[in-house]
């Protein structure tokens, strides 16, 4: 009786169906070849035996820039199980001169997918005869959708939306017409510096239907053609995001991406829904008129000390007690909890940086767990337990200035480098402090901000979608706020 065969043993070796090994088809990043270039394993795959002399006849140029961490070194097998085992070094031994490696985070704006569950291909209950919308700029693709309040030029005619064809989420198409994008700008770029290598992860939430996806790439575009903090604003990944409804924030691939340690967050319209200034007005009537002067301000209109001084002035004869009385009608951006949260697990030191008031600065700080709180200081008649209308001189206003200082200070103080630092605003008086952090995202914010900010998310479920820019996946944020 025959005896059965056994099962084939696993191997990460040469494959004589594929020619290739297991761990080179799923490496993350490919060396560059430029030309053909002889190697181990064109001597390895020869019918006959190469003397071992012959191996210095190999000539690797410096034309075809092949490090010896690109050749797969022969396989080891283990004398007791049969395993055969290989191992490359591609990722650990970076060539020579390699130019940096970047990030790009994109976020699918899930929460309003266009023409959802209309189109045949995406809804099975949907008819070929069922009416689409025509295509609209997607909320938040833009710094806005109105024509009189866009800052450059009317934007293009809207590209027809793809997600709802491909799927309301960052699918395989999505991914690949992004790569197809970032190789396009590498035309101007030296012969040995155009092949374009990348590697991506799913964040959040679904693997298979990810809202959240990290890609890395190499090399950069020719500083000298497109600088780095200029190419989020490309007009090609500008029509990318209109195309795909999604955002992309770009950022260097270092230590200092991952392992942030300070960050500065605005509070009125950032970590809270409100402009606090105009619900204070609300007592005494006057919140139109400071409203009007708050939307300037913030747009950069106006500038924004005298802005504030023009608008304490309203609120003289204000009860004291204002304060007390609005923290009920307070109400904290949704996920601002969940991220402070997140953030303190990591070590963050986290402060608020407001162009509002102290009381309630305290107040949201004590909220959220936050280390430091500053703001504006209003003056109070303690005869009749009112406000008199006027700043307290004995504090500086929290202008951009200031809160660019503030921010370099924090910094100074923790002896944390400011790129490890990250700041979150929406008004026109962030944008310094946005600028001179080590990622300074404008979260939902004015046009003004969103055109002059380095980063900016307006689709976001939630602020504990920024989180995703230190890299940590779905499941490390739930880690990180369990228990």
């Amino acid at each position: 009786m025959a005896s059965p065969i056994p099962p084939r043993k696993p191997s990460l070796a040469k494959d004589s169906l594929t020619g290739s090994s297991y761990l080179d088809d799923h490496l993350e990043y490919k060396a560059r070849q430029t030309g053909p270039s002889p190697s181990i394993d064109g001597v390895l795959e020869q019918p006959a035996r190469v003397p071992r002399n012959a191996m210095s006849n190999l000539s690797l140029s410096s034309a075809s820039r092949r490090s010896i961490s690109a050749i797969p070194p022969s396989p080891i097998i283990s004398q007791e199980s049969g395993t055969v085992h290989t191992i490359s070094h591609t990722n650990c031994i970076p060539e020579p001169g390699d130019p940096a490696r970047l990030v790009a985070t994109i976020f699918y704006n899930s929460s309003t997918p266009r023409h959802p569950h209309l189109h045949p291909d995406q809804s099975p209950p949907a008819k070929p005869t069922d009416f689409i919308p025509a295509p609209e700029i997607a909320e938040g693709s833009a710094p806005t959708t109105s024509i009189q309040e866009y800052p450059l030029e009317p934007p293009a005619p809207e590209p027809e939306p793809l997600d709802h064809l491909y799927g309301a989420y960052i699918s395989q198409l999505c991914l690949t017409h992004f790569l197809s994008t970032l190789d396009s700008l590498l035309i101007h770029n030296e012969p040995e510096e155009r092949r374009l290598t990348s590697s991506h992860r799913c964040l959040a939430p679904d693997p298979f239907k990810p809202r959240v996806m990290e890609v890395t790439f190499t090399p950069p575009p020719k500083p000298q053609y497109l600088p780095f903090d200029l190419i989020p604003k490309h007009e090609s990944i500008y029509k990318f995001e209109r195309e795909w409804n999604c955002e992309i924030i770009l950022q260097p691939n270092t230590v200092y991406r991952r392992h942030k340690r300070l960050c500065v967050f605005d509070m009125d319209s950032t970590l809270i829904q409100q402009e606090v200034i105009d619900e204070i007005a609300a007592f005494v009537g006057v919140k139109k008129e400071v409203a009007a002067i708050t939307e300037r301000a913030m747009n950069g209109e106006l500038d924004f000390a005298a802005s504030l001084k023009a608008r304490v002035s309203l609120l003289k004869g204000v009860p004291a007690d204002v304060f007390e009385r609005l923290k009920p009608k307070i109400v904290i951006t949704p996920g601002a909890k969940e991220l402070c949260k997140c953030l303190k697990r990591l070590g963050f030191t986290l402060a608020v940086l407001s162009g509002g008031f102290q009381p309630l600065a305290d107040w949201l700080a004590g909220e959220l767990g936050l280390d430091h709180a500053f703001a504006n200081h209003l003056v109070s008649n303690e005869k009749t337990n009112t406000l008199t209308g006027e700043l307290d001189p004995a504090y500086p206003i929290v202008d951009s200035a200031h809160k660019q200082a503030l921010l370099i200070s924090l910094a100074k103080e923790k002896k944390i480098p400011l790129a490890q630092t990250m700041a979150v605003g929406d008004g026109a008086n962030d944008i310094p402090m946005l600028k001179t952090a080590g990622l300074g995202v404008a979260w939902k914010a004015k046009s003004k901000v969103q055109m002059e900010a380095p980063a900016r998310l307006n689709i976001g479920e939630s602020m504990l979608d920024l989180v995703y820019l230190l890299g940590l996946t779905k499941e490390e944020i739930d880690q990180l706020l369990s228990g």
